[in-house]
C-alpha cells in the first residue's frame, strides 16, 4: 500500500469513526418507538410523585397560566383552572415543551411544533401527541401518575 493511499483510507475511516455518533443519535430521534407512539417523554420509569402547591416551588400552579417541569412532565394550570400534565419532551426530536397559557396550548420552541391541552398535535411537524398523565388533587397535594 501505498503512502497516500494509506493516509487517504485512514482519513476515510476516522471521519467515519466521528460521524457514526452523530448520524446514530440522528436516525434515533427520528426513529425511536417512544416517540413514534404517543409515549413521548420517556420518564425512564414508572410515573407516581407528588407535588406540594404550598411550597414555593410549586405554588405557580395556583394561578391561572402557571406551570412547572418535573421529572421529564409539565403541569400547567389553564385559563380556566383546570390541571393537566403531559410530557415535557416533543415528540418530533426531543426538544422541550413550553406552556403558553395565552394560547391555551403547549410549545415546542425548536420546530415550531404546538399540541393542545389533552397533548394531541396541533400542528408539526410532530405528528404523534404528547403523553398525558392522570392528576389527583387533594388539598395541596397534587399527585401526578401514569
Amino acid at each position: 500500500m501505498k503512502r497516500t493511499e494509506f493516509f487517504s483510507a485512514f482519513g476515510i475511516t476516522a471521519g467515519m469513526l466521528f460521524m457514526a455518533p452523530v448520524l446514530s443519535s440522528c436516525s434515533k430521534s427520528m426513529t425511536d418507538s417512544s416517540n413514534s407512539n404517543g409515549t413521548g417523554g420517556n420518564t425512564n420509569g414508572p410515573v407516581d410523585f407528588t407535588l406540594d402547591l404550598s411550597t414555593p416551588a410549586y405554588s405557580g400552579l395556583n394561578n391561572k397560566g402557571g406551570s412547572v417541569v418535573v421529572n421529564s412532565i409539565i403541569v400547567a394550570r389553564t385559563s380556566a383552572g383546570t390541571l393537566v400534565a403531559l410530557s415535557a419532551i416533543c415528540t418530533h426530536q426531543g426538544g422541550p415543551i413550553g406552556f403558553e397559557s395565552s394560547a391555551g396550548q403547549f410549545h415546542c420552541p425548536n420546530h415550531g411544533s404546538n399540541f393542545g391541552l389533552d397533548g394531541s398535535v396541533i400542528n408539526g411537524p410532530a405528528a404523534a401527541p404528547l403523553k398525558k398523565y392522570n392528576l389527583q388533587l387533594t388539598g395541596t397535594s397534587l399527585r401526578v401518575y401514569a
